[in-house]
């Protein structure tokens, strides 16, 4: 498949920018480390264009190194990190060295005073987080991580508020952008889609009968991008009619605020009749005490249409049988959502960003499989 460039306008930046700005309360007085790659709207406008906007400072790592990030956290010295932005993998190396290098009770009592008391904000994007990660990192430093939303398509569309966050859910709409979380058939022009929930920065009407509903998400505003380069058919093919840009991704409005269940095309598993969200079952089966890793895949059946697949790696020492997985996983998933198979690896594939790509996993494992949403 040819790659999209995608084609965003100064001012489509700077509604992406101002709205942030706003959500998270950005001011000069802020200082962000920096530790993610330039190539994203997560490093370059989350990260970077923000701080500059409010004339904050942004302290920049050449690359990640987890000691570097712990003693910025921690240094007396001027100027003082107050806000971090990663991705889940990084929290994960954070906790890591923590566990290795602050064992004695008093050093992790003074490093979790130390971040409760100098750091505003921290966020986690870019990839599902993970909830023992939420949890875990919450223990460690007294913030619970906020969680976000966006693409390159739209930059940021939703948050979580500074005041309210709910382990799990991407928020509510980023001033100036609106949402639709819609079903029917998008791809055909013309063919009426069904509303089940519509909404703003100030609120969502949902329609009677479609409450907790999942449907694909659309997005309207000035954040999102222009077209894409030199390819006027893709760029046609990624609107409705009346200008709502499809993410691709199924989402659900519930408990105020929405949740993304995942890429429509490769985390919406089809099995046996049922929907089954992959990131749903990884970030449960992430709580198993034997589980560092996870990626669910959906693999082509002739029977169910596809089945449940948890590529899996485990904690040094640890072992775990298919059979003892699925006992345990009675406990926390829906029947039809435990993994019907478990593949054990040293480690499962990520890019810098911390994505998994489970069309590449899908070819690697079963290289003979058709790909899922494809003829």
């Amino acid at each position: 498949m040819r790659p999209k460039g995608v084609l965003s306008t100064h001012r489509n930046l700077e509604a992406v920018v101002t709205g942030l700005v706003r959500k998270w309360a950005w001011t000069q007085d802020d200082v962000i480390l920096h530790v993610l790659p330039l190539h994203h709207v997560h490093g370059l406008v989350n990260k970077l264009l923000c701080p500059l906007w409010v004339g904050a400072a942004c302290v920049m790592l050449p690359e990640f190194s987890a000691q570097q990030v712990w003693e910025k956290f921690l240094s007396p010295e001027a100027p003082r990190v107050n806000v971090f932005m990663a991705v889940p993998t990084i929290y994960s190396k954070l906790m890591d060295y923590h566990d290795r290098h602050f064992t004695q009770p008093h050093v992790r009592d003074f490093v979790r005073a130390v971040c409760e008391e100098k750091i505003r904000l921290m966020v986690s994007g870019s990839a599902a987080l993970p909830l023992p990660v939420l949890e875990k990192w919450e223990g460690v430093t007294g913030h619970t991580l906020l969680e976000r939303y966006g693409m390159t398509e739209i930059g940021m569309a939703l948050s979580n508020s500074l005041t309210t966050r709910l382990p799990g859910s991407v928020g509510t709409p980023l001033p100036g952008v609106e949402v639709r979380i819609v079903s029917g058939n998008l791809q055909k022009d013309g063919c009426p889609c069904i509303v089940h929930a519509e909404g703003n920065e100030r609120d969502t009407e949902v329609t009677p009968g479609f409450e907790e509903k999942e449907g694909e998400l659309l997005v309207r505003g000035p954040s999102v991008f222009r077209e894409y380069w030199d390819q006027p058919e893709e760029t046609r093919s990624a609107f409705t009619s009346d200008g709502w840009f499809k993410t691709g991704d199924t989402a659900v409005f519930r408990d105020s605020s929405y949740w993304i269940r995942g890429r429509t095309s490769v985390d919406i598993i089809k099995s046996g009749g049922y929907k089954v969200s992959a990131l749903e079952v990884e970030r449960l089966l992430l709580g198993h005490p034997s589980i560092t890793d996870v990626a669910v895949i959906g693999v082509p059946d002739m029977t169910w249409g596809q089945r449940v697949t948890a590529v899996v790696t485990l904690q040094e020492g640890h072992s775990l049988s298919h059979r003892e997985l699925k006992e345990w996983a009675r406990g926390v998933l829906a029947p039809y959502a435990v993994p019907s198979e478990l593949l054990l690896v040293e480690e499962i594939p990520r890019n810098q960003m911390g994505k998994v790509n489970k069309r590449e996993l899908v070819r690697q494992f079963y290289p003979g499989a058709p790909e899922a949403g494809r003829p």
